[in-house]
């Protein structure tokens, strides 16, 4: 059996959508679904049902996924045996949108001797998709966010997952804003007209477990746009002064580059959390602490020197 074809079959798990994981994967839609349904006649099974909400996996098909992903981790390994474990710098992460942990994540690859081995992956994205890298994806470790509102049911569900957690940060979120924003020069606003007359952008991809993904947002405001990454919302905040967004402290550096501020604002359920997670009994090597200690870094850089 051809190991390539649960590399494609793994990416139209990911992505949902066998179109999508085509353009992913830089070949023709047909090609893929020829190469699925071969796949399934050799198997004597169906991996994916189509339906009107894409790709979805069968019971028979998430069986077979997880063992396609524990082999190509395995390939992945493997190919790197000839080099010495002290050359090695291979590290997958995944992590919450935020820009210090972006900035912790800069830092330390900056610090890395970057003429050995490197292979590095960091994937930015919701805490459920997070905690799905770590149990299936072989991620080393991930960053997951949540509000202490919803910390029981995060807890749970990690429990429900085997995995163990260390809190990383316990904050406030500030408002991010552009410095033409009409309540720019307001020390601390006011949340009912913060509201009632901007445009609020939201990550439109937060999911609570146990829980209607509307309940996640439901402490937005009636203008909203939804983004899925960083660049978008920082485009946006700068070009449009009418919007704001509500996040983690954000470097000063940062809102310097797009001519932002950022103000407190007193708000209700306005208390996060921003966790390590990563399987019961692992142990982290001295790469993966390292990175570690540069999200901790950075951390204490922004709430010591700015807002908390």
């Amino acid at each position: 059996m051809n190991t390539l074809h649960f590399k494609y079959a793994v990416e139209v798990e990911r992505t949902g959508s066998i179109s999508q994981a085509a353009e992913n994967l830089y070949m023709a839609q047909p090609n893929l679904s020829k190469a699925i349904r071969e796949m399934e006649d050799s198997l004597g099974i169906t991996i994916f049902e189509r339906t009107s909400k894409g790709a979805v996996p069968t019971q028979e098909g998430r069986e077979f996924l997880g063992y396609a992903k524990t082999i190509l981790a395995q390939i992945e390994k493997m190919e790197t045996i000839h080099i010495p474990r002290t050359e090695r710098q291979t590290l997958k992460v995944s992590i919450a949108r935020g820009s210090y942990l972006a900035n912790g994540f800069s830092r330390f690859v900056g610090g890395l001797d970057l003429t050995k081995h490197l292979d590095l992956q960091i994937l930015e994205t919701n805490s459920m998709q997070t905690i799905d890298h770590v149990v299936n994806d072989n991620f080393n470790f991930g960053v997951v966010r949540y509000q202490d509102k919803y910390e029981n049911y995060f807890l749970d569900y990690l429990k429900e997952k085997q995995l163990a957690s260390e809190i990383l940060w316990s904050f406030e979120c500030l408002v991010l804003l552009s410095k033409d924003h009409p309540l720019a020069k307001e020390e601390r606003l006011d949340y009912a007209q913060l509201h009632k007359t901007s445009v609020e952008i939201v990550h439109g991809d937060n999911v609570i477990p146990y829980l209607p993904a509307k309940e996640a947002r439901q402490d937005c405001c009636q203008k909203r746009i939804f983004v899925y990454e960083r660049g978008s919302q920082f485009d946006l905040l700068c070009h449009v002064p009418q919007t704001f967004m509500w996040v983690s402290p954000v470097p000063q550096e940062l809102c310097d580059r797009y001519g932002l501020v950022q103000r407190r604002c007193a708000a209700p359920n306005n208390h996060f959390k921003d966790v390590l997670v990563y399987a019961r009994e692992y142990t982290f090597s001295d790469l993966e602490r390292s990175l570690i200690n540069c999200f901790y870094e950075e951390k204490n850089a922004v709430s010591l020197k700015n807002y908390l």
